[in-house]
């Protein structure tokens, strides 16, 4: 399962660097400014849909593992792993002894991963700052 969402943050970082990056970096400031939103927004949804359905798969592995007996419904699930991928773990449910430590697992894997896609908000943020800086410094002849 690391393996797997992994790949996808991997896949997803890539697209967002190569599709979005050349959609929007390429662009002169003027018309960056005026897209700025759009860009912020589109990057932050793409991050968020690639941890859910992180997360989302972990839940599936804990739905279709028989020896998991406590998560009766997919929606208990999907709950359980999004509060153990994003390590909130409200201990309102626990699995049993044989499984305990894939859920630690995940919670690994969510720290990585929301971190990873924490540094590429940062990384869009930080663009937007430069452009802005670069555009102010030529502004004041700097």
């Amino acid at each position: 399962m690391i393996a797997i969402t992994v790949t996808i943050q991997a896949l997803g970082s890539r697209y967002w660097l190569n599709t979005m990056a050349n959609d929007f970096f390429n662009l002169t400031y003027d018309k960056f400014k005026k897209k700025m939103f759009r860009f912020l927004i589109t990057t932050a949804f793409l991050l968020l849909l690639m941890n859910y359905l992180q997360a989302f798969l972990w839940a599936l592995l804990y739905y279709s593992l028989p020896g998991i007996t406590v998560l009766k419904t997919l929606e208990e699930s999907v709950y359980f792993s999004l509060v153990t991928f994003t390590t909130l773990g409200y201990g309102d449910i626990t699995i049993g002894t044989d499984h305990r430590i894939l859920s630690g697992v995940e919670a690994i894997n969510g720290v990585l991963l929301i971190g990873w896609s924490t540094a590429l908000m940062f990384s869009a943020l930080q663009e937007i700052w430069k452009r802005r800086f670069k555009n102010v410094v030529k502004d004041k002849n700097l």
